[in-house]
């Protein structure tokens, strides 16, 4: 059965109706699902199963018979884990049913049909009793329920829930026991994700409205990849801290909760970060641990397993405090069901009888609503924001009348300090208008776009410019929306208008991944046992879907090397209007490095003017070695081949591409051999 689906198109901003299978959604979530890279993680697979073996060990020698309760069990692994280990019984729960279908074919063609029954149920729906669900308690719970933040999936909730209804009292936990630790630093890096910072133009100094740079920002956690950011971008200011643990053995609270640790600091500075991970004890005694900690913490950093699954956590302090050497200090961590947010105070208040847990952070000054951290960070860019500042000068006069089409941008008001006549600014959203109000009212006349920009424009326009940057956009060339309005405001501009970016490219280039490559390979095997069930459900869902397609993913977190010279495949011209017909691309890349090509890199540049560009990828040159440098502010498109291809380095082999822009789609479709 077919069904039509309004779907918003991020490229040409119109409403398009698209034909869909009633199954799409089903197959869009199972390729989603990327069950993958747990499956590849070796280290937490190790661990998971040493202590299993450990607790159903422990009960065989009380002489009791092993009850497994196995909630989040995914693929079913630690379930046949379970009862290889020597288990009588496992109840394995998932809630998501694609995966309990999975796991469901897996247990089966492993041969544990009989000692493993999958239930498609959320936990806190499972029944005990001659009728129910499970026939009775289970004496060993085992769970994957952690993301990065630990308890961000609702773990608590479940674990609280399973106590009280589906597990013996006593009973044995794998894993036995979580450890949250934090360490407070400062860092100019990681703060430029948290705050708007002053900005010069033409030797003024900018800064960020009240408002914004005393809100205390959004509580939500940042999650990344902690290894790729370098010990050097931060000064620890305090020791690690152990903030509190849970055991899953024992009855657990999902109330609010909020735990203190005293340290003396080790350095002044600006307290205004805290880095966080978390450890798993599989058994009693913590002989088998499973750390989040980041690589850097190694003494062989080369040594850490790498996982997408679980990262590490940032958190932001609600607001910036300076510290002294040698300082008393109480770093205070709260939670709740879902979420942890923390706080800093002079060791010397932390005992007051007045004093109230803190409170959650939350952001007063909608920033934190609008940009994202990556665009936090983006607006900071100094470097970045020194080339826009030159082009604009280079297209401006004094008699300039200017419109700026980004969401949520300050070329506007850098416009405005160069000395244009006239700026205006057509924001996406009402929320984004109401936060760039708040730099200078007085600057500019903001309007909503689709709505009242006729009104607006009472002048020609002169200048317009863009960064080009839109909330809506999730792979690059989603920023071609730009052009679009270009397209629409074409009336508004005066025959010479200056468009700023003028063009922009589209580049690629074929690379080895160190690590990211796990989210799309195949597992087959995994601790012995088949699960290519999964393998072969996951590619029907990628079948599903008409065309291969290009995924976001933020470079710069995700290593790799290039095998092939980076290139300009295609060109969009933004002085001229979208084109009536496509536009393609074909060619061939030689390998000239060795390696193993898991797919392609692809990004945006904008050509602000000839000889000023911004390079959303790549920011640097690639090494001899092919080791690249990309842009923290945006995400780049990645291209998985369906198998790796090995590179010789000579240049007798090569990645043939084929690019087709499709002007009434705002969509790039590609295509690759080798």
């Amino acid at each position: 059965m077919k069904t039509f689906c309004g779907r918003a198109n991020p490229s040409t901003g119109a409403l398009d109706w698209v034909e869909e299978s009633e199954e799409y959604d089903y197959h869009q979530e199972i390729a989603r699902s990327c069950y993958a890279d747990m499956l590849h993680d070796h280290d937490r697979n190790k661990k998971y199963y040493q202590g299993i073996r450990a607790a159903v060990a422990r009960v065989k020698a009380r002489g009791e018979k092993v009850i497994i309760l196995d909630i989040g069990t995914g693929t079913g692994l630690l379930s046949m884990m379970a009862v290889t280990a020597g288990a009588d019984f496992c109840y394995a729960v998932e809630v998501f049913k694609p995966m309990a279908e999975a796991a469901q074919c897996i247990v089966e063609k492993n041969g544990f049909s009989e000692n493993i029954k999958i239930i498609n149920k959320h936990s806190t729906d499972v029944t005990v009793g001659p009728d129910g669900d499970m026939q009775m308690k289970a004496n060993v719970l085992i769970t994957e329920l952690f993301d990065t933040e630990l308890i961000g999936e609702g773990a608590l909730p479940s674990y609280e829930h399973a106590h009280q209804n589906l597990v013996q009292e006593g009973c044995e936990a794998v894993p036995h026991r979580a450890t949250v630790y934090a360490r407070l630093v400062e860092s100019e890096l990681l703060w430029s994700w948290a705050q708007l910072q002053p900005a010069e133009v033409e030797g003024v100094r900018l800064a960020p409205p009240p408002a914004v740079a005393h809100c205390a920002g959004a509580h939500a956690v940042c999650d990344i990849q902690l290894s790729q950011v370098s010990p050097h971008s931060f000064t620890p200011l305090g020791p690690l801290c152990s903030m509190f643990s849970v055991d899953f053995s024992k009855p657990v609270s999902s109330a609010f909760q909020s735990h203190s640790s005293q340290f003396v600091a080790q350095s002044g500075g600006r307290a205004q970060v805290v880095l966080s991970w978390w450890d798993l004890d599989m058994d009693p005694s913590g002989s088998i641990v499973c750390t989040m900690a980041p690589s850097w913490t190694y003494p062989q950093p080369k040594m850490a397993p790498w996982r997408d699954h679980w990262m590490q956590s940032v958190y932001f302090l609600p607001v910036e405090s300076r510290v002294r050497e040698g300082e008393e200090l109480s770093l205070t961590v709260c939670h709740d069901d879902y979420s942890l947010w923390y706080s800093l105070q002079p060791h010397s208040q932390q005992d007051l009888p007045s004093e109230a847990p803190p409170s959650r952070p939350c952001c007063t000054c909608q920033a934190h609503l609008v940009w994202t951290r990556p665009r936090f960070g983006e607006l900071n860019d100094r470097r970045r924001t020194e080339s826009y500042v030159r082009a604009l000068r280079s297209v401006l006069r004094e008699d300039s009348v200017c419109l700026g089409v980004s969401d949520g941008s300050l070329l506007p008001v850098f416009a405005h300090m160069i000395g244009a006549k006239k700026v205006y600014s057509l924001e996406n959203s009402r929320m984004s208008k109401q936060v760039i109000e708040q730099v200078n009212t007085s600057y500019f006349f903001i309007v909503l776009p689709h709505q009242d920009e006729s009104k607006a424009c009472l002048f020609q326009i002169s200048v317009l410019m863009g960064e080009p940057y839109f909330s809506t956009s999730l792979l690059p060339w989603h920023s071609l929306f730009f052009w679009y309005c270009r397209t629409a405001l074409a009336g508004l501009l005066q025959p010479r208008a200056a468009i700023l970016p003028c063009s922009a490219t589209l580049h690629m280039v074929a690379v080895e991944f160190q690590d990211l490559w796990r989210i799309r390979a195949p597992c087959g095997t995994c601790e012995g046992f088949d699960v290519t069930p999964m393998d072969e459900m996951v590619q029907r869902s990628l079948d599903f879907r008409e065309s291969r397609e290009a995924e976001p993913h933020p470079l710069w977190e995700y290593p790799c090397r290039a095998l092939t010279q980076a290139t300009a495949v295609m060109t969009f011209d933004f002085t001229q209007c979208v084109p009536q017909q496509p536009i393609s691309s074909q060619g061939s890349l030689p390998f000239i490095r060795i390696g193993r090509c898991h797919g392609v890199a692809l990004w945006m540049e904008y050509h602000l003017t000839d000889d000023i560009t911004v390079s959303a990828g790549l920011i640097g040159p690639i090494s001899e070695q092919g080791e690249c440098e990309w842009s923290r502010h945006r995400k780049q498109g990645v291209y998985f081949f369906r198998s790796p291809c090995e590179s010789s380095g000579d240049g007798r082999a090569a990645v043939s591409y084929s690019f087709t822009f499709e002007p009434s789609l705002g969509d790039i479709k590609m295509d690759f051999s080798v």
